[in-house]
């Protein structure tokens, strides 16, 4: 709890905002009065102050009151102890169902064997340090601009899933607001490129290495049933003809080694991240490329994935399995979130030329992990 000789009282305070009452409500520091400029320009003048004594401002209308409150509330993401549970909850769950999913799904371990011996699942350790390694990387990505921006960010929430990743990606929460275009750009980029780098780090690595063999229990099976078959983003292709290493086998027993699933998970991630709509990377990178005409830009995306769904219902003759309903599933996605638009900065200057460029480039890389159909069902 805020101690009475700890409230901020910036000087900003003072001039804009006519203080009649202090009170503090739990974490929480709560200013009566009334404002002396337009609302949305009080905010625009005292949020840099608070922000940098350690507080994230907001504005609200107390119904007990006249007038405008101002909510100061600490801007870290701990818990109260200082510990992050939440975080570190979820990341634990998350090494736990990478560690089961890689361990029956990539590497042929019988769940009777898990169910008996737990540990068994300990051999998927590298296909559980690719897919988390890239993802982490990513949002630390954005973490560490934020940090630089003075922008105050929780640390990577990992959503814990089953087949075939064991997760369905991590994000950060930005919980204050962004101070410039050019804040918004670096925050928004620095996640596709770490996350980029990483990625081929990993594939590159998972390339190198030995062939994962089959057992001979699920190639006899073979025919029986359906299966996976994960196609290559250009990407991988490239970095597989860079290195002259093969991205399958002839031999039906050999599987590439899971390892550079975690390639295929941050090209895969990093395309739908880089989508120009919304919260997603994309969506902010573009906000500070070309300021509020993201709006006609996130429009133009709902209709685009619905047209590949279509393209490949119609035409290609697939069914929902084989990508139709994920990419009708992403144009739900990006209508619904295309609502709320990215991040709105206090600042609206151009970022300049440097930056756009760099954006441009981002969002090029990103279509090189583009693929029509990522995922086919095959009998």
């Amino acid at each position: 709890m805020a101690e009475p000789e700890s409230i901020p009282r910036p000087d900003e305070l003072e001039t804009w905002y006519h203080l009649s009452e202090v009170r503090i409500d739990g974490d929480r520091i709560i200013y009566y009065g009334e404002p002396l400029i337009p609302e949305n320009r009080l905010h625009e003048e005292l949020w840099p102050a608070f922000q940098e004594a350690g507080y994230e401002l907001k504005l609200a209308h107390p119904g007990d009151a006249d007038g405008t409150a101002l909510v100061a509330i600490p801007t870290g993401s701990v818990g109260s102890d200082g510990v992050p549970w939440t975080n570190i909850a979820l990341f634990a769950a998350t090494i736990l169902s990478t560690l089961v999913v890689g361990a029956a799904g990539w590497y042929f371990v019988p769940f009777s064997e898990i169910a008996a011996n737990p540990l068994s699942v300990l051999q998927a350790w590298p296909f559980t340090a690719a897919v988390l390694g890239v993802l982490m990387t990513h949002e630390l990505g954005h973490y560490a601009m934020g940090r630089y921006h003075d922008v105050t960010v929780s640390l990577p929430y990992v959503i814990p899933f089953v087949f075939p990743f064991g997760t369905l990606g991590a994000i950060i929460k930005m919980k204050s607001r962004m101070p410039s275009r050019k804040a918004l750009f670096d925050i928004g980029v620095a996640g596709p490129i770490a996350g980029l780098v990483a990625t081929v780090v990993v594939t590159a690595i998972g390339l190198s290495l030995d062939p994962i063999e089959i057992p001979a229990r699920l190639l006899e099976g073979a025919d029986s049933g359906d299966s996976i078959v994960f196609n290559h983003p250009p990407l991988l292709d490239i970095i597989a003809w860079v290195l002259g290493e093969p991205t399958s086998y002839s031999d039906p027993s050999l599987n590439p080694h899971p390892v550079i699933i975690g390639g295929w998970v941050g090209m895969f991630f990093t395309f739908l991240n880089l989508l120009p709509v919304g919260q997603l990377d994309g969506g902010h990178m573009v906000r500070a490329m070309v300021g509020q005409r993201q709006e006609t830009v996130a429009a133009l995306v709902p209709a685009a994935l619905f047209a590949v769904a279509g393209y490949l219902y119609y035409v290609r003759n697939l069914g929902l399995n084989d990508s139709v309903g994920l990419w009708a599933f992403w144009g739900l996605f990006s209508l619904f979130i295309a609502y709320k638009g990215p991040a709105d900065p206090a600042d609206e200057t151009a970022i300049g030329l440097p930056r756009i460029t760099l954006g441009v480039a981002t969002f090029a890389l990103g279509l090189l992990c583009f693929m029509l159909v990522p995922i086919r069902l095959v009998g």
